[in-house]
């Protein structure tokens, strides 16, 4: 039970990197522990990105932890070191994955090495003979391996020891004086120390490509950073200028209320001064009917006269200018205007609004990563097809419609609508990231993208590849290049290639063309905005091409 309980302990207080006793221990924030040199190593290497993690749990950690000695753990893993004789004898014993000794009885103990000779595998105390006895000293020992029989010739029982360049298979002595007598052989370690030699050399170029990439990755994390920071300043922008234009607009239209209410009271207070004042003379007109009524009934014609006389009757008493009133009418012209600008604030809001959703292209806010070899390019090959329904009638397809030959000679292909004269596009319209090859041969060629929307009738700049806005083509001559878009052209100094590769990235906005020899070479770029599919098109002059 004692033993048992200490390998408990002993799994509690394992660091899991060196899967030994934890060593000057430490705790995480996920609440892992490790031996502090172990988790200091581990960080060390994932320094150049910049975000750490639990090798267990892998939870991430920016910036780099402080770690400071767990104390308790570290008296804990002491007095376990304290049981040492049963610590160590514990650790001799096979856990799972390990080879075991095949001479111990019992519980087996984890095995130290294997010997070929033997085709056994053996722990410290069954070794001890290969070390001490002459009868074993040819013996080849190795690593602690569980499958021995691979080591060990399957037709003659012997270690394989000598490599067959010729087979590319192992081989013991005897296999060259037999089976693989005559053939090109050399000792399985000099064969090791040539391959080695090249898995050096393929080990520079990974490590140079973990350089390139860990720089890109920097990029890029740069670049995020840089656009966190720049989303949140522009949020903070926007709620400030949005709150600015509402409190404009609730300043504007308290003005205008007041003004509305203003004029109003203006002219309330001028109509109630000529309802005074029409009363006044309603009343004064009343009386003088009255009086004049009175008179019109009396009998005495004397007093008739001389009272006609007598009263002060004017014209133009009651006569004075009409009042036009329009109750309905009187701010009609500020409830249209309001109308009329409220409608203007939404044209401009729906205008501006708009030109805010248009799409962010990568190159406007990520650092756009092309590809620098080959194999990188060919990570994003497509197959690509000619189109045999729209090729010039000079052009003869062949292999599948992947190879074109300009031909003296009219092709008889049936009428079709988007025939082209003077060029042949592929079937196939490209969107994201493409990579193909063309080989060629002959006098001249035109290796291009274009909309579907070209002309395709005549031999005008509308219709002709890089002579127009709808087409970019790299023209390829015997001696020299030169790129082609909407007529304007641009001479190339490169050397002519008979292999061209294309890479299009469409979201990006870019093409790009390369010679393609032992290495890559750039030849020209494009930058520009794509609104459409891309279709790869040819242009061909007693020429050959071929889509690789």
């Amino acid at each position: 039970m004692a033993e048992a309980s200490v390998t408990v302990y002993q799994k509690q207080f394992t660091c899991a990197i060196c899967q030994d006793l934890l060593k000057d221990p430490v705790t995480t924030a996920c609440g892992h522990n490790y031996c502090m040199n172990c988790i200091k190593s581990c960080w060390d290497q994932e320094d150049h990105d910049g975000v750490y993690r639990c090798p267990q749990c892998r939870q991430t950690f920016i910036p780099r932890p402080v770690l400071a000695r767990n104390t308790m753990l570290a008296e804990v893993v002491e007095k376990l070191k304290n049981t040492g004789q049963q610590v160590t004898a514990t650790d001799h014993y096979t856990r799972p994955g390990d080879v075991e000794c095949d001479f111990c009885t019992g519980r087996k103990r984890k095995a130290a090495k294997s010997c070929l000779m033997c085709q056994a595998s053996y722990c410290e105390s069954h070794l001890q003979p290969h070390y001490e006895s002459p009868a074993f000293k040819k013996h080849k020992l190795t690593d602690a391996t569980g499958r021995l029989q691979d080591k060990v010739c399957s037709q003659h029982d012997k270690p394989l020891e000598v490599y067959c360049c010729t087979d590319q298979q192992c081989i013991c002595n005897l296999c060259t004086m037999y089976e693989h007598n005559g053939h090109d052989t050399v000792s399985a370690d000099a064969q090791r120390t040539e391959i080695q030699e090249k898995i050096g050399e393929t080990q520079k170029e990974f490590q140079q490509r973990i350089q390139m990439r860990q720089k890109d990755l920097k990029v890029l994390i740069e670049a995020v950073d840089s656009i966190t920071r720049s989303a949140q300043s522009v949020v903070e922008d926007n709620e400030r200028i949005f709150n600015e234009m509402i409190r404009s607009i609730q300043r504007r239209r308290s003005e205008v209320t007041q003004m509305i209410k203003d004029e109003a009271k203006a002219a309330v207070s001028q109509a109630e001064r000529d309802m005074e004042r029409l009363k006044q003379e309603i009343d004064e007109l009343k009386r003088r009917h009255s009086e004049l009524e009175q008179l019109s009934h009396t009998d005495d014609h004397i007093h008739f006269l001389q009272s006609w006389q007598s009263l002060p009757v004017v014209p133009e008493v009651g006569f004075g200018p009409r009042i036009s009133v329009y109750p309905r009418c009187s701010f009609e012209n500020v409830r249209k205007v309001v109308s009329e600008l409220k409608d203007q604030l939404e044209n401009v809001c729906e205008k501006k609004t708009a030109e805010l959703h248009r799409p962010v292209t990568k190159d406007t806010v990520l650092p756009v990563l092309v590809p620098r070899t080959r194999a990188e390019f060919l990570h994003y090959s497509c197959r690509l097809t000619l189109d045999p329904n729209t090729a010039n009638r000079n052009l003869h397809l062949s292999e599948g419609n992947r190879v074109v030959t300009w031909k003296r000679e009219t092709q008889s292909y049936p009428d079709h609508q988007e025939r082209f004269d003077s060029q042949v596009p592929c079937t196939e319209g490209l969107t994201g990231r493409c990579y193909w090859e063309v080989e060629w041969s002959g006098r001249s060629i035109g290796i291009a993208v274009t909309y579907k929307g070209i002309s395709r009738k005549g031999w005008a700049d509308n219709s002709r590849l890089g002579c127009n806005d709808k087409s970019w083509c790299l023209y390829c001559l015997d001696s020299s290049y030169s790129f082609w878009h909407n007529t304007v052209q641009t001479a190339l100094p490169d050397p002519p290639s008979s292999r061209i590769g294309v890479y299009l990235d469409h979201r990006a906005g870019t093409v790009s063309f390369y010679s393609i020899s032992d290495t890559v070479t750039l030849l020209h770029r494009v930058q520009t905005t794509f609104t459409e599919p891309l279709y790869p098109a040819f242009y061909l002059c007693s020429s050959t091409a071929k889509l690789c």
